[in-house]
């Protein structure tokens, strides 16, 4: 009997229908066995927070208790690193499981076309092509055209925005799947709101999984009336809206963790939590108030203020609470996410991160890393061990915003005793240094070229309708500065004339203006 040939109607069709076949081929289900009851998975991440502004860290002067409770319910790794220094590029190694820098996405997506690359698989196509409901609550900044927004990279539902920075009352670029949203009191309460009501509808039916980015505590410095009364002690301006900003983020992530709890799924729900990358505390970036200690450096560099997160995992009921001290980084949170939900991984996946219920439940120990490693453009960083070799923005010495400066010179640090990274140990230990320098430039062979952003041109990208906008302002603008003005009469002074100064106005070109992209998010 002959078969009949299988046939695709459309190049459309084919699209969706090789990915389903790749993705059932890299990740095919474990045996029933072998299966547990899936798990719902809630994958939260902070913007721009510092290391130390959690009460689990130490903070004072910022009450943090849904984060602090979190924490406290699950694990907290002294050691969690996210694999860039900046929002995009930690976004995608993130939702891909693997170093960013494989695929070419090093830097914030720049310009209209930037973002993901389509032919990168997320966590969510996999998890849905698994039965997962998925949703998206927050940020994305992973590219603005039709084909990479959420809902076409494996999202079922998406509430937010599609830049790197939004304003946190202002309706325009917020979405509801493609659709503009007509109101919104503040963006992290709504946020919120929206991730607990996914939750409610979500109950009892397929396990779910849920991404919910905030764009807390980026810029810009948009805090609540109520929340800034409640830090009036703080004579620190930026501070003060910083915490007010963070205080709602918890608040948030309190509606949200309550929302869990009362319809029963809590210990059926596996919690991650994780800041994008550290503080922006140095000139030239998106400086909000925060604080990385006890590190040096900033968002933008490969020194620990700019990689190492807060880092929580929490399961009630799976994972023991404590204190993780290894190495980890955020690509693990997909892996451990993937197997938890039934998907045995295979090298098709090319997936770079470890599940980490083995080294949590105890089967496993020691570090899950031999080595973790970082390129940022000319920046680098390899940790193995306790030893880190590093390249980093100079910047972060002169602290002058000069995007300009040079790359430091390969500095080596222990930081198991230098977590401040002051003691280079790159005389004294040359061998070390050629060890690790050699172990990341095995690394560095699968790197690709960036797709964009080399020259320093990145951009948090627009929100839908922000160039139109631009050029609108730009044209009333020109159009004003070509209408004739009336000609003023030079006033007639007396004695005080030499106080008086006289201001000569702004020219059309100093004050005519491009379209601003936001360098730093």
């Amino acid at each position: 009997m002959k078969i009949p040939r299988f046939q695709i109607p459309n190049s459309r069709f084919q699209i969706l229908y090789f990915t389903a076949l790749l993705f059932l081929t890299a990740f095919p289900p474990l045996p029933a066995a072998q299966t547990p009851a899936r798990p719902n998975i809630l994958l939260i991440v902070g913007d721009d927070m510092g290391y130390a502004d959690v009460g689990f860290h130490g903070v004072k002067d910022i009450p943090t208790p849904n984060l602090d409770a979190l924490a406290a319910s699950g694990v907290r790794f002294t050691n969690g690193y996210v694999s860039g220094p900046y929002c995009s590029p930690t976004r995608a190694g993130l939702l891909t499981g693997r170093y960013q820098t494989r695929f070419g996405h090093e830097f914030n997506p720049g310009g209209a076309t930037g973002g993901l690359p389509v032919t990168e698989v997320t966590i969510a196509n996999r998890l849905k092509a698994a039965g997962y409901a998925t949703g998206l609550v927050g940020k994305w900044h992973l590219g603005s055209l039709p084909a990479m927004q959420p809902q076409q990279r494996g999202f079922d539902e998406f509430f937010g925005f599609l830049g790197g920075a939004h304003s946190y009352f202002n309706t325009q670029g917020i979405l509801r799947g493609t659709e503009q949203i007509k109101e919104l009191d503040y963006t992290t309460d709504a946020f919120g709101r929206e991730a607990a009501a996914f939750i409610e509808k979500h109950q009892g039916g397929a396990p779910w999984f849920l991404y919910l980015a905030f764009n807390a505590v980026h810029t810009p410095m948009d805090a609540t009336q109520d929340r800034l009364a409640k830090f009036a002690s703080l004579t620190d301006q930026k501070r003060r809206a910083y915490a007010a900003m963070m205080l709602a983020m918890d608040d948030a992530i309190g509606v949200v963790r309550k929302k869990v709890a009362s319809t029963g799924q809590e210990r059926n729900t596996l919690v991650f939590f994780i800041s994008d990358n550290g503080g922006p505390t140095m000139p030239g970036v998106t400086v909000n108030g925060s604080r990385n200690n006890p590190f040096r450096g900033s968002k933008r560099t490969t020194l620990e203020g700019g990689i190492r997160v807060p880092f929580v995992i929490a399961w009630p009921g799976r994972v023991k609470p404590g204190v993780f001290e290894r190495p980890v980084i955020q690509l693990d949170l997909t892996a451990t996410a993937l197997t938890a939900a039934g998907l045995a991984a295979t090298s098709e996946a090319k997936l770079e991160g470890v599940n980490l219920l083995p080294f949590l439940g105890g089967e496993k120990s020691g570090a899950p890393h031999d080595a973790l490693y970082w390129r940022f453009g000319q920046q680098m960083a390899i940790r193995s061990g306790d030893f880190k070799l590093v390249r980093y923005d100079t910047n972060a010495d002169t602290l002058t915003g000069d995007r300009r400066q040079p790359v430091s010179a390969a500095k080596l640090y222990n930081l198991a005793t230098d977590p401040h990274e002051d003691q280079d140990l790159a005389a004294t230990m040359p061998a070390k240094v050629k060890e690790l320098q050699a172990q990341w430039d095995d690394w560095n062979k699968a790197n690709v070229k960036p797709l964009w952003g080399a020259q320093g041109t990145d951009s948090g990208g627009d929100e839908p309708g922000a160039a139109a906008a631009k050029q609108k302002r730009r044209a009333e603008k020109t159009n004003s500065r070509a209408a004739p003005r009336p000609r003023r009469s030079r006033p007639i002074f007396s004695s005080t004339i030499s106080s008086v100064r006289w201001r000569r106005p702004p020219t059309l070109a100093a004050t005519r203006q491009g379209p601003r992209t936001v360098s730093n998010s």
